[in-house]
């Protein structure tokens, strides 16, 4: 009978022993899946916090690509419309267009006086006021020859008037736009044209420096046939040439026009970088090359400047000028393309109105750099003016 129970009681420990191992296994397995989804789920959140930090960082990119596309677009639009609005105001405000011919509102340099020629390293020029016109008044700059610069010390404006009479002869020059009587390759033509034994008178025209109207060319004009007048009548038989410069070209001619139709011509006429006429000129004009394809170009840029009465027409008033002519022309200039000033030449050359004078194109090769303003600078301009204003056959070079 024991025995009988004993291996039941065996059994029934093992079972026992078997049922409390399987449910510490579960336990353990149970345990460990936790563990295993805890993990995994702070592996994802781990994963998930680097992406949402990229994904804004993108968005936050972007965002000042779109900004900054949008303010690009806007400063487009705006220069565009100002570009469009541009030719529409200058033709409805012609004055704007002749203000921008004359720059006599840019004086440059600044803060000199303009009554202290000294101050510039003139010291042998004295410094006049005249009245071309009622409420016109400008001012003038005589020069005496650079050898009398000792005995020009001290001397009052009457000393310098009589000098005007001496034997040597007298250059009238006409400047350009901008700037005034005083600005620096001015003052060094001067210096120049002082050391070569000449007279030298320049002035502002109304409106330019301490000159007192307001600019046209008629007014110009004026002013440089007052001056003329002026010399002649202090001058005596001296020599008196005139010499204009880029816009000064179209006063020179102007007023070489004048005084041949009314049989008092100069003894020469001296032309540095002039162009044929206005319109031309503003439609070779750097500042232009934005609008020179513009549609309706003319319309819109050139015709204003003639509505205000600007014309210029050296190419004209050649025609209508008897006295020697010499141009002088850098193949460089930016301001005055050079072959503008070589069709005036070619239109002045055959001109039968210097059928008995001579008539000179003298061009100065690109790689001097002399420019629109610098041709004071070469050492040929002493033997290029003796020999043309020394010389008095008529006769036709190149």
């Amino acid at each position: 009978m024991r025995k009988r129970t004993e291996p039941v009681a065996l059994e029934h420990e093992r079972c026992a022993a078997s049922s409390s191992s399987s449910s510490g296994s579960a336990a353990a397995a149970l345990d460990a899946d936790c563990r295993l989804k805890q993990n995994l789920r702070l592996t994802g959140t781990g994963a998930a916090e680097p992406r949402c930090a990229a994904d804004a960082g993108m968005k936050r990119a972007l965002g000042r690509r779109k900004s900054l596309w949008l303010r690009l677009r806007k400063i487009l639009f705006c220069v565009l419309g100002l570009y469009i609005a541009i030719p529409f105001l200058i033709k409805l405000c012609p004055g704007i267009q002749a203000k921008l011919i004359f720059l006599n509102f840019v004086r440059v340099p600044y803060f000199i006086d303009l009554k202290k020629p000294q101050d510039q390293g003139l010291n042998h020029t004295c410094n006049y006021y005249l009245q071309p016109e009622e409420d016109v008044t400008i001012g003038v700059w005589h020069t005496v020859p650079a050898v009398w610069w000792k005995n020009a010390q001290g001397k009052d404006q009457m000393w310098y008037e009589d000098a005007l009479a001496s034997s040597h002869a007298i250059i009238l020059y006409l400047h350009g736009n901008a700037g005034t009587r005083g600005g620096d390759h001015r003052v060094e033509l001067y210096k120049v044209l002082s050391s070569l034994g000449y007279h030298v008178v320049t002035f502002d025209y109304r409106g330019w420096g301490d000159s007192v109207g307001t600019p046209s060319e008629r007014g110009m004009t004026y002013d440089a046939l007052h001056v003329f007048d002026w010399i002649k009548a202090r001058s005596g038989d001296n020599p008196v040439y005139i010499w204009g410069h880029s816009l000064g070209t179209g006063v020179a001619t102007n007023l070489v026009r004048r005084l041949c139709e009314r049989e008092t011509p100069p003894d020469a006429l001296i032309l540095e970088s002039p162009f044929t006429n206005i319109r031309e000129e503003a439609k070779s004009h750097p500042f232009s090359v934005i609008y020179r394809y513009f549609p309706g170009f003319d319309w819109f840029f050139l015709d204003p400047i003639t509505s205000s009465g600007i014309k210029f027409a050296n190419d004209e008033n050649v025609k209508h000028i008897s006295c020697p002519l010499l141009i002088l022309h850098a193949e460089d200039d930016p301001v005055v393309p050079f072959q503008l000033g070589r069709k005036l030449y070619s239109i002045a050359a055959p001109a039968r109105s210097f059928r008995d004078f001579k008539v000179q194109f003298v061009p100065f090769h690109s790689d001097l750099g002399y420019r629109h303003k610098y041709i004071y600078k070469s050492p040929e301009l002493p033997r290029i003016l003796r020999e043309f204003l020394g010389k008095s056959e008529p006769e036709h070079q190149h």
